[in-house]
């Protein structure tokens, strides 16, 4: 599978959970890991590299960390939209 396909698909699957559930980064290795049949080393790496650039963003709360997609708000405050 090519990275990009695997960081849609990774996509697909926080997009999935938006609103539902708050997903730790074990879920979402767990999670795509399964569905797509690659090594969660490879889905942590295509992973890191979407947050890197803003696709996907750390959040903190209760004492815990998620994952999920940016909000414009916080992809304008960083710089990485218009």
């Amino acid at each position: 599978m090519e990275i990009d396909e695997l960081k849609e698909k990774i996509f697909a699957f926080v997009q999935a959970a938006k609103g539902k559930k708050k997903l730790k980064e074990k879920d979402i290795l767990n999670g795509v890991s399964a569905e797509v049949g690659v090594d969660k080393d490879v889905v942590k790496k295509a992973m890191r590299e979407m947050i890197d650039i803003g696709r996907l963003m750390y959040s903190y709360g209760g004492g815990a960390s998620s994952v999920e997609i940016p909000s414009e708000e916080y992809l304008r405050e960083k710089g990485l939209i218009k």
